[in-house]
């Protein structure tokens, strides 16, 4: 009978006679479920709850993952709670101590996410036990199974804490948090500085590391390895994390190396599901729309902006005639609806025809050269800077709130003319796009106020009539680059906006921030049209798929996603990055995705397979600007190191090993030739490099604010 049981458990436990107490705990397991499944009281030495009709089934199947033994608080009292309806919970004490216990019908606190199901001073063996035995393993599966360690320790570690054994969690920290990889370190002192239950509650990194399951991809044999030696072991603590807070990505095939496994992991919630990257992408270039490309020859009078060049006889463009054909990859030309062409933006498709038949053709022997603009007496203040697509315009956001706009040509900015005096203009003269402008008003640089806070994020439209920046204060605001005023705020982030881009269509724009999400906008809803939720922490950047129809966000989580515009489906997840993502790169073409983040490392990504096909090393420092060239031939990233680094992408992205096995299992074999790619670094004397920018004839243009110390 129970009771007795109870009593020679403890008995056997006070006389130190643990190997039989074993024997017999194990006995009693058998015994436990045929008497109706025996679970057991996470409420201390008072609070066995008794179960209750309803909840039965609950703590049948708690009881079936709970370690059957009771438990030992203060190493005297022991609690066995019955899960037959009805029956009262009886709790053992020390003679001469008798309690009375009622029946505790409310199961929720049993099922709470980290109910006490263990001896508390038992984790720190527990831990070990498993570690021993990973290290002891053999060489491929150990690389796998060493995925567990971090996950597992913070589990077990916020369990004890959620429990209140603080000085247990304590001890179980010091004891093992130097033997996790390098790349959580940040992740660690955060987990240092929980030390009480009530700590955890507010914690948004911590609530998600326990609502969200931590990925891990093992191979079906390392897997078996482990399911065994848990199970003959009976370690249920351990076998419980396992289940309920880890999803174990199963493929087979040969296990991974410790080299493959470490470029993919490293992000808050572990790698990426293998489903999560299945989706088809859409990552084609739409269709050009087809006009006439005036000829060369004798008409620079026609190159200015306003007057509209003479139309000529068509001639075949090289780059007119490259994009005719439908590229198979490309989304539908309708599948989300962008704006019409104007007049003026088919002017500066011509325009750009032109420029790019002049362009430099860039590759190893033939390196772009690099002017770069650096901000004076910025007093460590620029946060933010963007140029125009035609390099005409650049702007900067700044911590003291303002944007400032300049020009980077001869043509100075001006404003349009008030409405009293546009009454005036003869509407039908040839040069009525100059006359509508304010000479008054020209000056080299224009400064809008209007936000409370930092600008982290500035954006130009395509079209270069509007300007977007986003702040600390939590909105987005449109400026028109006529009058130079604000035209809207848009508000919807309740946090700082981190990043702000216009779709390279125009219209469209997206935003991210430390609310955790991005949220698509069209420049004439107040409301956003799509929010992208999926991220763990921050999102820091926001790029646009050349064809608009994906988005890509990088964050603090260390994930970067790709977004479906049409439905708001997350469509990849990349891991691999060791700190969190604050620049991204699509290629020209569509088909890859440059990222770098504070790790110094610059990863390279095929869209359609979802795989990582390179690793560029060689920064020292965040990187905060990357960009391809025009054609693609070259990646540009800039850092907080003070440098410019120039990367043979045509190499990179050469030879990819992207079968459907790779693809299957994530079995990736980064090539180790990172510094043959390396085409050049440039020093700054003193500038963090915080913006690229590639003119359309393939000049690098960089920016970034002199810093004194």
């Amino acid at each position: 009978d129970r009771q007795t049981l109870v009593a020679v458990l403890q008995f056997l436990r006070r006389s130190n006679l643990r190997e039989s107490e074993e024997i017999l705990r194990r006995e009693a397991r058998l015994l436990g479920d045929e008497l109706g499944n025996a679970a057991l009281s996470p409420a201390g030495p008072l609070g066995a709850p008794g179960a209750d009709g309803d909840h039965a089934s609950g703590e049948a199947l708690l009881s079936r993952v709970a370690a059957a033994a009771p438990i030992a608080i203060g190493g005297s009292v022991a609690a066995v709670a019955s899960s037959s309806p009805g029956v009262t919970a009886v709790t053992a004490l020390p003679p001469g101590k008798g309690v009375v216990v009622e029946d505790q019908p409310d199961v929720s606190a049993v099922l709470s996410a980290y109910n006490q199901q263990g001896d508390p001073t038992l984790y720190e063996e527990y831990y070990s036990g498993l570690k021993h035995f990973i290290e002891c393993s053999l060489d491929c599966h150990r690389a796998e199974l060493s995925q567990l360690f971090y996950p597992l320790f913070v589990h077990m570690y916020l369990e004890l804490v959620y429990n209140q054994h603080e000085s247990e969690a304590k001890s179980f920290f010091e004891r093992f948090h130097g033997d996790q990889e390098c790349y959580y370190q940040d992740d660690l002192r955060v987990l240092s500085s929980l030390t009480k239950k009530e700590h955890m509650k507010g914690n948004e990194t911590m609530l998600d590391f326990r609502t969200s399951k931590f990925v891990l991809r093992i191979s079906r044999d390392s897997y078996q390895l482990l399911k065994r030696h848990l199970q003959e072991k009976q370690n249920n603590q351990i076998w419980n994390i396992v289940q309920e807070h880890l999803y174990i990505d199963i493929f087979d095939g040969m296990p991974r190396s410790k080299q493959q496994i470490d470029a993919m992991v490293g992000s808050l919630a572990g790698e990426a599901k293998r489903e999560a990257n299945k989706a088809k992408v859409f990552f084609g270039l739409l269709k050009e729309p087809e006009f006439d490309v005036p000829l060369d020859d004798e008409d620079e009078e026609g190159e200015n902006e306003e007057g509209k060049p003479k139309k000529k006889k068509p001639k075949k463009d090289s780059v007119g005639s490259k994009s005719k054909k439908q590229d198979p990859n490309a989304p539908p030309q309708n599948r989300i609806p962008l704006p019409e062409l104007k007049d003026s933006d088919k002017l500066d498709k011509v325009m750009n025809m032109k420029e790019a038949a002049r362009r430099v053709r860039l590759g190893p022997e033939c390196l772009p050269s690099i002017c770069f603009y650096t901000f004076l007496n910025a007093y460590q203040g620029l946060t933010a800077v963007d140029i125009t697509d035609d390099s005409s315009m650049i702007v900067g956001g700044f911590a003291d709130s303002t944007v400032r706009v300049w020009s980077v040509t001869p043509k100075k900015l001006r404003s349009v003319k008030t409405a009293a005096d546009l009454s005036l203009i003869d509407k039908e003269s040839d040069d009525v796009l100059e006359r509508i402008m304010d000479e008054k008003t020209a000056s080299e640089l224009k400064i809008l106020y209007g936000h409370s806070g930092p600008v982290y994020g500035t954006s130009f439209s395509p079209d270069r009539n509007y300007l977007l920046s986003c702040s600390e204060d939590g909105t987005v605001r449109l400026w028109s680059l006529q009058t130079f005023t604000c035209l809207v705020g848009y508000k919807g982030h309740n946090y700082p906006v981190w990043d702000t881009q216009f779709s390279p269509y125009g219209y469209y724009f997206v935003s991210g921030g430390h609310d955790r999400v991005a949220r698509l906008w069209a420049t004439d809803h107040y409301q956003p049209l799509r929010i992208f939720a999926g991220h763990l922490a921050d999102v820091t950047c926001t790029r646009f798929h050349p064809n608009s129809n994906y988005i890509a966000t990088g964050s603090a989580d260390r994930t970067i996603r790709l977004w479906d515009v049409l439905n708001g489906n997350c469509v990849r997840i990349f891991t691999g990055h060791k700190g969190p993502i604050h620049s991204l790169a699509f290629s020209p073409n569509g088909r890859f995705l440059a990222t770098g983040a504070t790790d110094g490392r610059v990863l390279l990504w095929d869209i359609g397979h979802g795989l990582m096909v390179g690793e560029l090393k060689g920064h020292t420092d965040t990187i905060y600007a990357l960009r391809f060239s025009r054609d693609g031939e070259i990646l540009a990233s800039g850092s907080m190191d003070n440098t410019v680094r120039l990367w043979d992408a045509v190499k990179a992205f050469e030879d990819l090993e992207t079968d459907d096995f790779t693809t299957a299992t994530g079995h990736i074999n980064l090539p180790e030739n990172s510094q043959d790619l390396l085409l050049g670094t440039y020093m700054t004397k003193s500038t963090p490099v915080v913006h690229l920018h590639f003119t359309r004839r393939n000049l690098l243009l960089a920016a970034g604010a002199y810093s004194s110390q």
